[in-house]
């Protein structure tokens, strides 16, 4: 017990450095982690807020450095707030996994409190709609397409709820496509506020038809055929149109239809009278026709001086 103040002191001073040695040997070591919001009932956020906070770790590298990002959970806790308006909420974090039970380890988190304004939560359903982005291949055309879900409830707060009327789907490409086809795509969220119920993607799925060459024709002219001796008739309509499709768009642009192309044929009428006669064509080559109006009425009467012959 001799000189025991200074003993004291001594044993006191080397305690101090032994803790203070032990500290400056510390390593320090920061990430990044999602901040979750807990504890959310009838409200939820209704102004940005820092989705990440910045993790610092300090302890003895063996320690920390095998620590996995996801063993430190970063949150704050809502349990208290149950009304509308702004409030000022401390980070905390909690330790899981890898974390557990290591000694000696700091833990700081940047921000320590976060400023967050909370809303009435909403629900509602809201339409989907495909984005599109490309072309099918030449010659092709996509008729229609379908979604499987077709709408999806959406969860906000109440400020921004009313200004959401549909969502889109990420972009579905369409280059090169020359038949039917289906494809699972995301629905795009853009506003971090909203949340979309459900596994937020849906089916597209594209109906593609092949085009097929056209050209109208109009006015082309009628002629009379077989028509009796003895006979004349008159034409009630002198020019109908005509409906061309083909397999090559070229070769439908240069014909050019003579001028016997359509006609009616009169042989069999041998009296005079009012007839509707179908009006028939030439034959053409690798083309379909369709003639519009099929049919024509007539007007069959006897030549001049015929009748006192």
């Amino acid at each position: 017990m001799e000189n025991w103040p200074a003993k004291v002191l001594c044993i006191g001073l080397a305690i101090i450095l032994f803790i203070y040695h032990r500290l400056s040997t510390l390593e320090r070591r920061f990430f990044s982690v999602p901040l979750n919001v807990e504890h959310m009932s009838s409200l939820l956020p209704s102004s940005s807020y820092p989705r990440m906070v910045r993790v610092s770790l300090r302890g003895e590298a063996d320690s920390i450095f095998p620590i996995m990002e996801d063993d430190i959970e970063v949150y704050i806790d809502m349990d208290i707030y149950n009304m509308p308006g702004t409030y000022t909420v401390p980070v905390q974090w909690r330790k899981k996994g890898t974390a557990q039970g290591v000694e000696p380890l700091q833990i700081t988190v940047d921000p320590m409190e976060i400023t967050l304004s909370l809303d009435l939560k909403i629900s509602k359903f809201v339409p989907l709609s495909a984005s599109l982005r490309g072309q099918v291949e030449s010659g092709y055309t996509m008729t229609s397409y379908s979604l499987n879900p077709t709408q999806v409830i959406i969860d906000g707060p109440a400020e921004l709820m009313g200004g959401i009327s549909g969502l889109y789907t990420e972009p579905v490409d369409l280059d090169g496509r020359s038949g039917d086809f289906s494809v699972i795509v995301n629905i795009l969220n853009r506003d971090p506020l909203i949340v979309i119920r459900g596994n937020g993607i849906t089916e597209f799925r594209g109906n593609i038809s092949q085009i097929v060459p056209v050209r109208n024709l109009t006015g082309i002219p009628i002629v009379i055929t077989g028509m009796q001796e003895g006979l004349s008739g008159e034409l009630e309509l002198k020019t109908v149109n005509i409906h061309l499709e083909g397999e090559n768009q070229q070769a439908l642009n240069s014909f050019e239809p003579p001028p016997d192309f359509l006609a009616v044929d009169c042989s069999g009428i041998t009296q005079p009278g009012t007839y509707v006669l179908k009006v028939q064509s030439r034959d053409t080559e690798n083309m379909l026709l369709r003639i519009d109006p099929e049919e024509v009425r007539i007007q069959i009467t006897l030549k001049e001086g015929e009748e006192t012959s």
